[in-house]
């Protein structure tokens, strides 16, 4: 994309001489009575406008079934849709519990990979987390501007500044939202005991699961993460009032602002949680759900990866200069622009490379960006 911007400003250069070819209104003569070139710098503050998109959210765990595996009596019962099916299911669940712990079955309040049979999930797929998203902070850094002057009213100006870190705000809890049926499955060794217990856990039935497995929350820590922002711009100025005559000149803009971000670095905490989502996918995967639910460490080696995408917008500026002088002058102005990226997040198994999730949102910049400055006409 810096090459896009190196065509843009080789683009600026070569306009005057093209327009010059073109048409007499740009006049190149000497004694114009303005100055061809200035530039300029000073305080330059950019005020965020937008507001929080929600999160999505897909994940590698496909909707179909998955063997439980062992599984802490607890996570389940926190899992049962709370419904009149599923408050008769977790009773069956619970009256064959007991008999097993009396009968020295279920230990720790632990169902073995032999009881807990399967669960359908049709959830993890993807889903959209309400009321969640990111917000960029304002920021102020030191400003610069050039303006090459076609005409005493017309200038193309190319702004920048000095990158600045930004501060990225999170709003809200991600979640993930668990449902589908768990079906119990008797499958101990040979034995009377063993049998009558098959029995009893087959009896259990379809148990109906719906719940929210908290995930991370995004306000956590100052900041939900930290970017680098480059904001070049390129706009095309008409100044009213006439040089050595006004000294308070105002003018007005238009045109396009890129946006390249980089050194995108997330809270540690929210890190940290998203690793922990990764070994979740994986224990379904590996057809270990119950340890998903118990929130064990899986097989794979998560590492989370956030980027934002590069973006253009258009921008519009009100401002003036004051002349104190044939050289120096003061400059002030407010611009907008219409700006937004994507961001996205991906949980990848080192191991092997699979995407295990994959977050997205888009952040509404939008900002106001106001400029003070000193600057110098030749």
């Amino acid at each position: 994309m810096r090459k896009v911007i190196y065509g843009v400003l080789l683009s600026i250069n070569t306009l005057p001489v093209l327009a010059h070819s073109a048409s007499p209104y740009f006049s190149f003569k000497d004694g114009d009575g303005f100055k061809r070139f200035s530039v300029s710098a000073g305080w330059l503050h950019a005020a965020p406008q937008g507001s929080a998109n929600p999160i999505n959210n897909t994940t590698a765990a496909k909707n179909g079934r998955y063997k439980v595996g062992d599984v802490k009596v607890d996570s389940v019962n926190s899992s049962i849709a709370q419904t009149e099916e599923g408050d008769a299911a977790k009773k069956k669940l619970m009256d064959v519990v007991k008999l097993g712990e009396t009968f020295g079955l279920i230990k720790d309040g632990t169902l073995t990979g032999n009881m807990s049979g399967s669960v359908d999930i049709n959830s993890l797929e993807n889903w959209t987390s309400p009321d969640t998203g990111l917000e960029a902070d304002s920021v102020d850094t030191l400003g610069l501007m050039f303006n090459y002057y076609f005409t005493d009213n017309w200038s193309v100006e190319v702004k920048a500044g000095i990158p600045p870190d930004v501060d990225i705000q999170g709003k809200g809890q991600i979640s993930a939202p668990l449902s589908g049926i768990a079906r119990p499955k008797g499958e101990l060794p040979p034995g009377l005991i063993n049998n009558i217990a098959n029995g009893l856990i087959d009896g259990i039935g379809d148990i109906p699961l719906d719940t929210q497995i908290p995930i991370t929350n995004l306000t956590q820590g100052s900041t939900a993460a930290t970017a680098r922002a480059w904001l070049p711009a390129a706009e095309i100025h008409y100044q009213f009032g006439k040089s050595g005559v006004n000294k308070f000149r105002p003018y007005v803009g238009a045109g396009v602002i890129y946006g390249y971000f980089d050194k995108v670095k997330l809270n540690s905490g929210i890190e940290a949680d998203l690793i922990s989502a990764g070994h979740r996918i994986q224990n379904i995967l590996d057809n270990q759900a119950g340890a998903a639910l118990d929130n064990k460490i899986s097989s794979a080696d998560p590492r989370v990866k956030v980027e934002a995408d590069d973006a253009f917008a258009p921008i519009v500026t009100l401002g003036a200069t004051y002349d104190f002088n044939e050289n120096w002058y003061a400059v002030g102005s407010v611009s907008y622009a219409k700006m937004n990226t994507d961001i996205k997040l991906t949980v990848t198994d080192n191991n092997t490379g699979q995407s295990l999730i994959r977050s997205s949102t888009k952040l509404d910049i939008d900002p106001i960006i106001t400029y003070m400055g000193i600057g110098y006409r030749f």
